[in-house]
């Protein structure tokens, strides 16, 4: 089958870059025509040169603005007519309600809706926040059952609260658990690093990734005469109201307590310098790319115990689970594998098969391109796009 037209919305470029450019180009090569609609940032230039059509959105991921909004969901209907995409995959939370209203007004025959986590606003707190979630769970249950749409949930927990919540269908419902890694890329070093071990964090620079608890713990552990060093790797996010100023994080690297790395790019070379890495977020995770990495790296990993993390991290297995919000906890099964360098290896290669066996890039994109040819299939398009 030829011509088949694939559109990929995602509110940010380095995301789409991130975490969805080995499925594009594994459904380029099986004969889609690949398009991505999404706020052009640094990665434009990238994108345009894998042979995607590009498609510049203005669409603010933190816009609230009725006007703006609209105009937004206008343009996702122009560029929707004007591809005439056989499916739309859209990734996060206002692409699948934004797309989803735009795919009905262009007839899109199939819709893919992914939410890789249920982000900040299920956890914010205040009247205005729970407003703001039952207004969400309405317009996302609009969407999710819409007829030609079908939605990937990355942890069964996601899963079973939005069907038992009646916002999707259970026969709407697929799980591919994370956005896979390339584990040739992400592999095991010779060994460990010499000198002081690091237990390292990388994520957005955010509250809600655990970065506070992070630092707690590591003021334990320096109380403690525990020999760590400990590490932040990653940026702020300006568009999150979670998101931690560059002053905050200078100021801990100042004092000695974190070491704040900035914005790594090589992450398979930043692994290579760590012994630990620790993911102490506290909102549901669809399934950390992060910690995935890490595992597949053949290094322990540490998270509490939450949606999405529990699927990366197994209690004794690879790594430990801390309860959640349990900072002297977390500092606890820290200081256990600091202490026992056979321990980190066993977990660590226990990590990696688990990556192997069902978090690899490999396992999600075969289980992704399946998903598009089934259902244009049930659209009754197989064979004649």
């Amino acid at each position: 089958m030829s011509g088949r037209r694939l559109l990929y919305f995602v509110t940010e470029d380095w995301y789409f870059w991130s975490h969805r450019l080995a499925i594009a180009r594994a459904a380029r090569d099986s004969g889609y025509e690949v398009t991505v609609a999404t706020a052009v940032n640094e990665h434009g230039g990238r994108i345009a040169a894998e042979g995607f059509e590009l498609a510049p959105l203005s669409l603010s991921r933190r816009s609230v603005n009725p006007i703006k909004e609209t105009a937004g969901v206008g343009e996702i209907v122009s560029v929707y007519r004007r591809v005439r995409p056989h499916i739309v995959h859209h990734v996060a939370l206002k692409p699948v309600i934004y797309g989803s209203i735009a795919a009905a007004v262009a007839d899109v025959p199939v819709t893919v809706n992914a939410l890789a986590g249920l982000g900040h606003v299920f956890v914010a707190k205040g009247l205005k926040a729970a407003l703001t979630r039952g207004a969400i769970k309405t317009a996302l249950g609009m969407a999710m059952r819409r007829g030609k749409s079908c939605s990937i949930f990355q942890n069964p927990d996601d899963m079973r609260a939005f069907v038992e919540a009646g916002i999707v269908e259970q026969s709407h419902a697929e799980l591919i658990m994370g956005s896979g890694v390339d584990t040739g890329i992400f592999e095991p070093p010779q060994a460990e690093p010499a000198g002081t071990p690091v237990i390292l964090l990388s994520s957005r620079m955010l509250s809600t990734k655990g970065v506070f608890d992070f630092v707690e713990a590591a003021r334990i552990l320096k109380s403690r005469g525990v020999s760590v060093r400990m590490a932040l790797a990653g940026s702020p996010d300006p568009h999150n109201p979670s998101s931690i100023p560059l002053a905050q994080l200078a100021a801990w690297n100042d004092e000695g307590v974190v070491e704040y790395w900035g914005m790594r790019e090589n992450m398979p070379e930043t692994l290579r310098e760590t012994a630990i890495v620790a993911l102490p977020s506290f909102y549901g995770e669809g399934v950390p790319k992060s910690l995935i990495e890490a595992a597949s790296s053949a290094r322990p990993v540490i998270a509490y115990d939450i949606p999405g993390c529990r699927e990366i991290v197994r209690d004794g297995v690879n790594g430990y689970l801390a309860p959640l919000r349990d900072v002297a906890a977390l500092a606890g099964r820290m200081e256990t594998l600091l202490a026992d360098s056979g321990l980190r290896g066993k977990m660590g290669a226990a990590g990696r098969e688990m990556v192997i066996n069902g978090f690899s890039e490999k396992t999600v994109i075969e289980k992704t391109l399946a998903l598009y040819s089934r259902r244009l299939k049930e659209a009754g398009l197989q064979g004649r796009v």
